[in-house]
């Protein structure tokens, strides 16, 4: 699965006043998470005018990607401004933000279409009244993370393989996250790692880690390799698989430091993007995901059916040829994680599997992701066909 939650990112220089942000603030709101040390200055950003379309994305925009992260955008107020999009959203905005805090990188914002509130990336990230409703087949755990919590930051649901919750920090707050709930705090992770490594050490069978969280790449560059390091020292691990969102979301944090990590990985590597939306793929993401791809990884993307987000078959058809020109192939397609708070965003399973029968005729065999549900308890991914006819 993909990415999740806590704060930290930024806010794009494109807005429609002047602002006056005092970084220290925000970095120390995420310093606990990220390691981002504290800045102590007073910065003064222009106003210069926001780009319609990601089209016109200013050629100067900043790539301090530990600054980007540190000016996330955090209130719905602000957002709602430089989107100019209407004040009726913002009441319901902030009330469900404060219960799943919301979190949308600059970099993000200059892909969405200003005045437009039915934006596709917009859907994604802006807190609405929907997710205060209840329903009786969502809950706070959906896919069973806890049942499979074999030690604090270590799930082991599959055989063969582990997923180590790296950090709760992510590059962007996903509305439909499947860990929006996840109790990251119970985790602490750095000072579990020994007990985690010592638990894969004594399993034999355990030939790929993944790490997942939140978003490893949320990690500083040095704490990344370290943790890789140690991963490499386990004799009978092949495969290390990273979940990640960043590259989307944030592609300045795909800096030379980065690079150098992941070019040094001695296992086979494979990276796992999220991205649901081809107008999530500007020429900053396209030009990381190339260079990502010369490095020698394996670039896979797995994408989540969301309702008015990429339920269109032209859409899903566009994504996966536009993955493919910078070396990525299409994984999987969720259908959604029934967690709480996300029932809007939901795709009936009908209309799902209708979709991807059409794909399958447009696209060739490698570029048509593998529709899927996770399921508590069960052994593997499913697949929706099997789903249904399991219920039928």
């Amino acid at each position: 699965m993909l990415l999740c939650c806590t704060d930290a990112l930024i806010l794009n220089i494109s807005s429609i006043h002047p602002l006056i942000v005092r970084i220290d603030e925000t970095a120390e709101l995420i310093r606990k998470e990220t390691m981002i040390p504290k800045t102590a200055r007073l910065l003064q950003i222009p106003a210069p005018q926001i780009p319609e379309t990601i089209a016109e994305k200013p050629s100067n925009y900043d790539k301090n990607w530990q600054k980007q992260h540190a000016e996330a955008l955090r209130e719905p107020e602000e957002l709602l401004q430089q989107l100019a999009l209407p004040a009726s959203l913002l009441a319901p905005a902030q009330v469900a933000s404060a219960r799943f805090s919301m979190c949308v990188p600059g970099s993000w914002v200059t892909r969405i279409k200003v005045g437009n509130p039915d934006d596709p990336l917009l859907r994604q990230i802006l807190p609405v009244a929907e997710e205060l409703e209840s329903s009786s087949d969502f809950s706070t755990d959906p896919v069973g993370d806890l049942e499979a919590r074999v030690l604090p930051g270590l799930l082991h649901k599959y055989q063969g393989r582990v997923l180590l919750m790296t950090t709760g920090a992510c590059a962007i707050h996903c509305r439909y996250c499947f860990r929006r709930h996840y109790p990251y705090g119970d985790d602490n992770f750095l000072t579990q790692l020994p007990a985690i490594l010592d638990y894969i050490r004594a399993d034999s069978s355990i030939h790929e880690i993944i790490l997942s969280g939140g978003d490893p790449l949320s990690l500083s560059n040095e704490r990344l390799a370290d943790l890789i390091q140690q991963i490499q020292t386990l004799p009978h691990v092949k495969r290390l698989r990273i979940h990640t969102r960043t590259p989307i979301a944030l592609p300045g944090r795909l800096d030379d430091g980065l690079f150098a990590v992941l070019q040094a990985i001695k296992l086979q590597a494979i990276i796992v993007i999220h991205c649901n939306h081809p107008n999530e793929l500007d020429e900053q993401v396209l030009e990381t995901l190339s260079a990502m791809r010369q490095c020698g990884l394996t670039l896979l993307n797995q994408s989540v059916l969301l309702k008015g987000v990429n339920d269109d078959v032209d859409i899903l058809t566009h994504l996966s040829e536009r993955l493919f020109s910078a070396g990525v192939l299409a994984y999987y397609l969720h259908q959604l994680d029934k967690v709480e708070g996300a029932q809007h965003f939901e795709v009936q399973d009908a209309r799902a599997i209708a979709l991807h029968d059409t794909l399958r005729q447009r696209l060739p065999g490698y570029l048509l992701p593998k529709l899927v549900r996770e399921q508590r308890g069960a052994d593997a991914k499913t697949p929706l066909q099997g789903v249904c006819r399991n219920a039928s």
